[in-house]
């Protein structure tokens, strides 16, 4: 059964300030209206029609993953996107609209960009090209390639990798991954319930304890109340088996973890060269690779432990990086400076490998969490039948990807295999895997065989005996 679809919202909420700027105001405009406002305050009227084009699609793009992957609201916050240009894009209330930008907007607005295959739409990173630099668009880059006669897609796929695509005329309504209005259990019919089993059954990948809801559907059933009981026990919560906002809205935040939906960087980041060995000490301001290194690790404890915010992995030692390390140095009682001192790379390994060595499965069809070590040739043992199992099966959709066998060697064709989805995924070709390869390599399995099979050891929802009757 398919994803839902995303819909264009007719309204956002805004934050005008910090997330945690309790202070701040909150608005509510239109979707195009916030559109133009922010295109307005990010680029020039000026700029080719093309440019202008680009960079409107990566706003409206940026928006929509916010918004679809509910990214503040399931973090507890009542609102959509900030204004916080540390975080999200630029919006001035009052701010002019100009009329080249109204147009453009007014024009694609129901349209966003997402890679071929998959569903929601992508996190489009973007940054000016002159006083800051990304690993996304480039507004000023834009110009100059619009100049020289590229298009609004050509520029977007130089930035964003050959595999998107732009979706057109996007149904406009209300949200349908909204909190439901009502608690949901055992016999409540909505299109929430089926946007919830589409959810636990992609998290259940991860978490093998979670009972698979073999019969996803617009329906609450027993199946699906189990699944939701194994979740909140799993992470923590009042074991219910009913979906109230707390659970719903947690169930949101881990299926965004475990797809990795918010960071543009688990679809190009090139961590596969560098060690992840922890340097004894990193401070805010510190940019670079091994700064994405401590993103990807805070990232996946964040899942777990709600003093860890989750954050981007952007390579940028910011503000909410260290609200992060923060969270870590709560956790372990340490002093909470925000810097990443021994102690605090010793928290951060004990808490991290604790989790993988949790949830991994013996089965080499179960996706698990990258093992911390990088994987090159030389390199053996489960890990590696891992990957070259992942391999095989997507190599049955690309045909440029020669399947190495199953071997726990990784061999030369293992590393041309891996060079080869490197290549296809816009990530560095190395023919090493590191955790961006590894997450990029996992989860295009996962879209391939997605709901198809039970991982090993996840109760399949079925009950056999006498009970069943």
């Amino acid at each position: 059964m398919a994803e839902l679809l995303p819909v264009i919202p007719e309204k956002i909420t805004v934050h005008l300030g910090s997330p945690d700027d309790k202070n701040a105001a909150n608005v509510t405009v239109g979707f195009p209206d916030y559109i133009k406002n922010c295109a307005s305050c990010e680029i020039y009227p000026t700029w080719p029609e093309q440019a202008i084009r680009a960079n409107v699609h990566a706003i409206i793009s940026f928006t929509m993953n916010r918004v679809y992957t509910e990214y503040y609201r399931s973090r507890g916050y009542f609102f959509d996107i900030t204004n916080d240009t540390s975080a999200d894009q630029s919006y001035i209330r009052g701010h002019a609209v100009y009329e080249p930008i109204s147009r453009v907007t007014d024009e694609i607005f129901n349209s966003y960009i997402r890679r071929r295959g998959r569903v929601e739409p992508l996190f489009a990173a973007y940054c000016n090209g002159t006083t800051s630099t990304c690993r996304g668009l480039s507004q000023w880059g834009t110009v100059t390639m619009a100049n020289n006669g590229y298009t609004a897609i050509e520029i977007l796929r130089y930035y964003y990798g050959q595999d998107i695509e732009l979706i057109t005329d996007v149904e406009v309504g209300e949200l349908r991954s909204v909190t439901p209005p009502m608690p949901l259990r055992v016999g409540v019919a909505d299109d929430s319930v089926l946007f919830l089993g589409l959810r636990l059954n992609r998290i259940g990948k991860n978490y093998p304890a979670i009972p698979k809801i073999s019969r996803v559907s617009y329906i609450y059933t027993e199946e699906t109340e189990a699944a939701v009981s194994e979740f909140q026990r799993i992470f923590g919560m009042p074991v219910t088996g009913t979906v109230d906002s707390a659970t719903w809205y947690r169930i949101q935040f881990v299926y965004s973890g475990v797809k990795r939906l918010n960071e543009v960087e688990s679809e190009g980041v090139t961590l596969d060269e560098v060690s992840m060995q922890l340097p004894s000490e990193i401070y805010p301001g510190q940019t670079g690779i091994i700064v994405s290194v401590l993103q990807y690790y805070l990232n996946s404890i964040g899942l777990y432990y709600a003093e860890v915010p989750n954050i981007e992995v952007d390579g940028i030692y910011g503000p909410m990086t260290g609200q992060a390390v923060k969270g870590v140095q709560e956790l372990f009682g340490l002093e909470q400076t925000g810097v990443v001192d021994r102690q605090t790379v010793f928290a951060i390994y004990d808490v991290y490998f604790g989790i993988t060595d949790n949830i991994k499965s013996e089965d080499v069809t179960t996706t698990a969490p990258f093992a911390g070590k990088l994987l090159s040739v030389g390199s053996s043992g489960a890990e590696v039948e891992r990957l070259q199992y992942y391999i095989g099966v997507i190599s049955q959709v690309y045909d440029t990807v020669d399947p190495p066998g199953i071997t726990g060697t990784y061999d030369a064709k293992t590393e041309a295999a891996v060079s080869a989805l490197q290549s296809i995924f816009g990530i560095e070709v190395t023919g090493i895997t590191g955790p961006i390869t590894w997450d990029a390599v996992t989860n295009e399995f996962e879209l391939i065989s997605d709901g198809e099979s039970f991982n090993n050891g996840q109760f399949g929802g079925d009950v056999y005996g006498e009970a069943a009757v």
